[in-house]
């Protein structure tokens, strides 16, 4: 069997002309579908590497996100007071009630405009997400219309530079400062001070609320309390288990990759399915040679499957090693379904993302092969040794 399968490896090699056309042909259909996948790959990311384990996002019950959310000047202060709340070292609750704003805002490539999301949070709510880190000019002061940007928002959208001002519901607000969220949903925001996005846009309560617990055990602690007062409606959650959630714009892609994919794979279908047939026929004696050796029909339709296999994972290989290089870690933005806002993320091709794309190109060559490996496995001895 050995023999027969250095046979097969040798017949690529030597037809590398057909050999070349079919594995670049698999290469583009992988590198797409790859692609495709890692933009979903991206945004779930993006979303599990969001948040801080220690710390609880309390919505209002039945609010699918915090934009749907209503969380009122009252019921905020009887949470932020709850004996199981942290305090710092001056004795305020470690708490924030966070507005969310939808703004319009111009791209800086000039193709248009599309919503970002403005976050109103109050100091506390800076302290609470550590892997936010200042990157240029300073943070934002209570009661001034300032505001500090994503630096990765700042560079796909106009007027997010250092000292840039923009204009939202009649309101003028001058960025400050840019920050970094290391590759995380908060990447994909603006923030300024709650009490002045209140004011500003005309919002009476906050959206949600972050607050962290006094002790590891305070979670069920808040959580019966909140359940015990019918003041209020809540729902509590971790934060990172909220982001991790908050993954449903990666669905549609993953539907448009699948299905790209099909579509696609049906033409390299035909295309290693035509390149073995004429194999096949160019190789008609050889097929009986290794038939009067004493090799069974079994023998060659498996040697031939091999071999559609194998100029499909040279393929699959190499449409993964384009995928990669050309874009693994480039930045991007799309759509969020959960809050039809901008949503930064990078494509993300993965270990297991290559492998699953090396597979369904050996699934590809192994279903375009069958067909001609069969015809072959079927070929009679006498006519195929008489065949010129």
């Amino acid at each position: 069997m050995l023999h027969l399968f250095k046979y097969h490896y040798r017949s690529v090699v030597v037809r590398w002309r057909s050999t070349i056309a079919t594995v670049l042909g698999l290469a583009l259909v992988i590198a797409v579908f790859v692609l495709i996948q890692s933009l979903a790959v991206g945004i779930e990311k993006s979303s599990g590497n969001t948040g801080d384990p220690r710390n609880l996002l309390i919505t209002r019950q039945g609010a699918l996100a915090e934009t749907t959310s209503v969380v009122t000047r009252e019921q905020f202060n009887i949470i932020r007071y709850l004996p199981a709340v942290a305090r710092d070292a001056a004795g305020t609750p470690l708490a924030s009630g966070d507005v969310l704003i939808i703004v319009n805002l111009p791209r800086r490539d000039g193709t248009g405009s599309a919503n970002v999301m403005l976050r109103g949070l109050a100091p506390a709510g800076i302290a609470l997400r550590p892997q936010v880190s200042l990157v240029e000019g300073r943070w934002f002061e209570p009661g001034r219309r300032e505001v500090v940007a994503s630096r990765r928002l700042a560079n796909r959208f106009a007027d997010l530079h250092l000292g840039g001002k923009f204009k939202s519901g009649g309101v003028e607000l001058t960025v400050v400062g840019l920050f970094d969220g290391q590759r995380s949903a908060f990447d994909s925001e603006l923030w300024l001070d709650a009490d002045e996005a209140r004011s500003a846009f005309e919002r009476p309560d906050y959206s949600s609320m972050l607050l962290r617990p006094a002790t590891d055990d305070a979670l069920a602690e808040i959580r019966k309390a909140l359940e015990a007062d019918r003041r209020l409606k809540m729902k509590v959650v971790r934060e990172v288990d909220y982001y991790k959630e908050q993954t449903r714009t990666a669905g549609p892609i993953k539907w448009l990759g699948n299905g790209l994919a099909i579509v696609m794979s049906i033409g390299a279908l035909f295309a290693a399915m035509n390149t073995l047939y004429a194999s096949v026929g160019a190789r008609t004696r050889e097929i009986g040679t290794l038939r009067v050796l004493g090799y069974r029909r079994r023998s060659i339709l498996l040697g031939f499957l091999l071999e559609g296999a194998l100029i499909a994972g040279f393929g699959g290989a190499l449409g993964c090693a384009i995928a990669y290089f050309g874009w693994n870690g480039y930045s991007t933005g799309t759509l969020g379904w959960e809050t039809f806002t901008e949503v930064v993320f990078d494509f993300q091709i993965t270990p297991a993302l290559a492998a699953k794309g090396i597979l369904f190109a050996i699934g590809v060559g192994l279903i375009g092969s069958f067909l001609p490996a069969l015809r072959a496995a079927r070929l009679p001895v006498i006519a195929s040794l008489k065949s010129a």
